[in-house]
């Protein structure tokens, strides 16, 4: 045990446990590990239950097909956020080897962030597109942490505003996508995809996060205890987390998908102006 935690000390070792929320043994013992235990168990048999039921509903479509001027347009756009999200990225790996805190990068906003990047640089196909579908449920973070922004931890300069530019560009880089055509959003009506992004949001925290957590005393994305800001402060928060974020993985995930419908729309319409014809779905 001590080898492991030889080796993986570089990743943790700079994280200050004498910041509320951060981790330590006091975190770690919030929550008892026998409702630990019960908890996990009922989060990932639901989880399995809920993409057994709905993975063979989950279809693709139709994807729109690019002009020869968006294919050449767009290229460039592509490009363009590709290079300043890897800088942005980039400079907040550097800030968490510097700060010997990478441990942090397993939180959700960065998996976002490293899925983003691939989106942008990948060429499309199915797999693409369904992550591409999967990942517009898990933007809730980028909202929360600009509307709700934890900056005590980001001593560094320019740290902080790497932070508001890395949540603004997740935000905004899936709705240049649909507007370009590459990938586009299920119909509102269709709960598939959001069931099963969900059921994978949980099995993410709930599996890997937590374990990882206590294994390190590191409290990744409040899995160990909550938040001081948090209103069900106590033994019983992840009981009530699963429940608003279950909603709110919901809700925010199905506006982002009617702002992206709206920002397809007003591309087609841009397109019969433009060329005069649109394209069919």
């Amino acid at each position: 045990m001590q080898n492991w935690e030889e080796l993986l000390s570089w990743t943790y070792s700079g994280v200050n446990f004498s910041l509320a929320g951060n981790g330590g043994p006091e975190c770690v013992a919030l929550v008892p590990g026998v409702q630990k235990i019960f908890e996990t168990v009922f989060v990932v048999a639901l989880n399995f239950l809920q993409l057994w039921m709905v993975f063979p509903k989950l279809r693709l479509g139709k994807q729109l097909p690019m002009t020869t001027e968006e294919e050449s347009g767009g290229e460039v756009g592509r490009r363009m956020f590709l290079l300043v999200m890897c800088l942005t990225f980039g400079v907040e790996l550097g800030f968490k080897f510097a700060s010997r805190q990478m441990i942090w990068v397993l939180n959700p906003c960065h998996i976002v962030t490293m899925i983003q990047i691939f989106l942008l640089a990948a060429p499309p196909s199915p797999f693409a597109a369904a992550l591409f579908r999967l990942h517009v449920y898990w933007l809730g973070g980028a909202t929360i942490a600009l509307v709700f922004p934890v900056l005590n931890t980001r001593m560094l300069p320019f740290e902080v505003h790497i932070y508001f530019l890395q949540h603004i560009l997740m935000l905004v880089i899936p709705l240049y996508l649909t507007r370009l055509g590459v990938y586009a959003v299920e119909p509102l009506w269709d709960f598939s995809w959001s069931t099963a992004a969900s059921a994978i949001y949980f099995a993410y925290h709930f599996v890997p996060l937590q374990l990882i957590g206590v294994l390190l005393q590191v409290n990744l994305n409040s899995m160990l205890c909550p938040a001081i800001s948090d209103p069900f402060y106590g033994r019983w928060y992840r009981v009530y987390a699963i429940i608003h974020q279950s909603l709110f993985v919901l809700l925010h995930g199905k506006l982002y998908t009617y702002l992206a419908h709206s920002v397809a729309r007003q591309n087609t319409q841009d397109v019969v102006t433009t060329n005069g014809f649109s394209k069919n779905e």
